[in-house]
C-alpha cells in the first residue's frame, strides 16, 4: 500500500477495482495466518446515494477461489448488495494463482472472535472510506460512518479440484467435487463446473457419492455419479416444469408416435439434455459454444451423444438465426458446424421447445443470464420461427434487479403470444415460458398423461406457474 496514494480512495470511481497487500497486523489474533493481507476494493458500476460501503472477510483457506481472488467474483458479490457504493474484501494473501482444494481442517486453530477482528480492522477501513460516506454532525464535525461486515455463504464445507482447463471461448474453467451443507441441514456431495469469468455462478452440477464413508480429506477418495433422476441444479427442474404449459399438445404428439423435439442452447454438463431424453422421451439437440465444455461434460458429467441426444459446437445465437433462415415447409435444409459436420442430419422439422441456459459472461450487463444479445428482437423472432405452432421457449433468467427483469419480460411479450413465469424461490433465478400461441393455463391440462409425469418430478413448480 506504500506505493499507492491514499487519496485515491477518497472518491468513488464507478467500476474501479484496486487490489494490494499490506503487512499482516493481526497475526497475534490466530485468524489470518499469512505474513501479508490482501485487500481488494471495488466501486459499484452504479454507486448508491447516499454513499454506503461494506467489508467482507475471505473465509480461511478459500483465498485462491476465483470468487474472492478475481475482479469478476468481487463484482458478482457486490451486485448482490445493490445499495453499496464500495465493497472492501480482506483476506490472507493467496498461496496459489489458481484455485486449490478447500479443506477447513487446515489452520483450524483460527480462534479470533469476529467482533475483535472487525474492531482491529476499523482504522484501515476508515482510511479506505470515501469522503462522501462521512456525515456532518450538528457541530459540523465529520461522523464516522457505520461499516458493516458482510458474510458469504454458499454451503461449501470442503472441495477437491479435479481439473482446471481453458476453453477457446469461455476461458478458464474448473471442475470440482464439493461437500455441501443444504438448507435443511443435510449434507451431500456434488460435482460442479464453474467459469472464471463468472465464478459465483455454478454452470452445472450433479449429485455424487463416495465409494467409502470414513474419510477426512477428499483427496484420493473415489466418487461415483448418482443417477437418481433428480436435477439438482436449482433452476433445471423449474425449466422442465415449464413444459406443462404445452402438456396437452405434447400428449397429442406422443399419441401419434411422434417424439417431441427439444433444442437446448447451452449444454454445460448435459444434465438437462440427458433428463429430457431418458425421462421424458425427447429427441434433443444441444448447442455449446466451446468444444472443451463438451469434452468436460463427457469426461466428468456423463454426457452421452447417441441416437436421442446430439450436440454441436457453435455460437447458439448465431446458429438459431441461421437455422431460422433455412426453415422450409416446416423443415430445415441443414446446417454445418465449424468442423463441417451436419448438425441437423438427425432432425427434421421444427422444435417443440427451445431450452435456453446461457450466461451473459459479464455480471455488470444487467442480467447474469441470458446474454443481452439473446434479447434482440431479431433473435427472439428467429427462435419463434424454429418452433411449431404450439411450441415454447423456456429460459433461465438471473436479473441483477427488478428493473432488468421487467426489461426481459417486455422483450418477450413483444414477440410471443403468451408468457408465463416460475419463481425458482432462491432469490436469484426466474424461469420464463414464452409460447407461440395463446396456450391455456396448465390447470386446464389435468387429464394429460405428460402432465402427470411432470408432476412426479416437478410438482410444486408446475403448480406455481403463473401467467404474466
Amino acid at each position: 500500500m506504500s506505493q499507492l496514494n491514499p487519496t485515491i480512495f477518497k472518491s468513488i470511481v464507478p467500476s474501479r477495482y484496486i487490489t494490494f497487500t499490506i503487512p499482516n497486523p493481526l497475526l497475534h489474533l490466530n485468524h489470518f495466518h499469512t505474513q501479508e493481507l490482501r485487500i481488494s476494493i471495488l466501486d459499484s458500476p452504479l454507486p448508491s446515494n447516499p454513499t454506503q460501503i461494506a467489508a467482507m472477510l475471505v473465509p480461511i483457506n478459500r483465498e485462491s477461489d476465483w470468487i474472492f481472488s478475481t475482479e469478476q467474483g468481487h463484482l458478482q458479490i457486490l451486485l448482490t448488495f445493490s445499495h453499496l457504493s464500495r465493497l472492501i474484501i480482506i483476506g490472507n494473501s493467496p498461496n496459489s494463482p489458481h484455485p486449490t482444494s478447500y479443506n477447513p481442517t487446515l489452520h483450524s486453530n483460527c480462534t479470533a472472535d469476529s467482533s475483535v477482528l472487525e474492531e482491529k480492522l476499523l482504522p484501515l477501513l476508515i482510511e479506505l472510506t470515501p469522503i462522501s460516506a462521512f456525515r456532518r454532525t450538528g457541530d459540523g464535525l465529520p461522523e464516522i460512518p457505520e461499516i458493516p461486515f458482510l458474510s458469504y455463504e454458499d454451503g461449501v464445507i470442503r472441495s477437491l479440484v479435479l481439473e482446471r482447463c481453458v476453453g477457446q471461448c469461455v476461458g478458464e474453467m474448473l471442475v470440482e467435487d464439493v461437500e455441501l451443507e443444504l438448507e435443511n441441514g443435510d449434507r451431500e456431495f456434488r460435482r460442479r463446473l464453474r467459469f472464471k469469468r463468472m465464478p459465483n455462478l455454478v454452470q452445472t452440477q450433479i449429485r455424487i457419492r463416495p465409494k467409502k464413508v470414513d474419510f477426512v480429506d477428499m483427496e484420493g477418495v473415489e466418487f461415483e455419479v448418482v443417477d437418481d433422476g433428480d436435477l439438482v441444479h436449482p433452476y433445471l427442474t423449474p425449466m422442465v416444469a415449464g413444459l406443462s404449459v404445452i402438456a396437452s399438445y405434447l400428449d397429442e404428439q406422443i399419441g401419434k408416435g411422434i417424439k417431441p423435439k427439444a433444442l437446448c442452447l447451452g449444454v454445460g454438463g448435459g444434465a438437462l439434455l440427458g433428463f429430457l431424453s431418458s425421462h421424458l422421451g425427447f429427441l434433443v439437440f444441444g448447442v455449446e459454444i466451446d468444444h472443451i465444455i463438451l469434452e468436460v461434460a463427457r469426461r466428468f458429467f456423463g454426457l452421452v451423444h447417441g441416437d436421442l441426444v446430439h450436440v454441436c459446437v457453435g455460437d447458439a445465437i448465431e446458429m438459431i438465426e441461421k437455422f431460422a433462415t433455412q426453415v422450409d415447409n416446416d423443415s430445415f435444409r441443414g446446417y454445418c458446424d465449424f468442423t463441417g459436420n451436419d448438425c441437423l442430419n438427425k432432425f427434421h422439422g421444427k422444435f417443440d421447445v427451445i431450452m435456453v441456459d446461457l450466461d451473459s459472461s459479464n455480471a455488470s450487463m444487467g442480467t447474469s443470464a441470458p446474454p443481452l444479445d439473446f434479447l434482440q428482437k431479431s433473435v427472439l423472432l428467429a427462435a419463434r420461427t424454429l418452433l411449431r405452432k404450439d411450441g415454447v421457449v423456456i429460459i433461465n433468467v438471473i436479473p441483477s434487479d427488478q428493473s432488468s427483469y421487467k426489461s426481459v419480460i417486455v422483450e418477450f411479450q413483444e414477440v410471443f403470444a403468451g408468457l408465463y413465469e416460475i419463481d425458482v424461490g432462491n432469490g436469484e433465478n426466474f424461469v420464463l415460458i414464452a409460447s407461440t400461441s395463446e396456450t391455456g393455463h396448465v390447470s386446464c391440462h389435468h387429464q394429460s398423461k405428460f402432465l402427470s409425469k411432470l408432476k412426479q418430478v416437478a410438482g410444486s413448480y408446475v403448480d406455481s406457474i403463473r401467467m404474466i
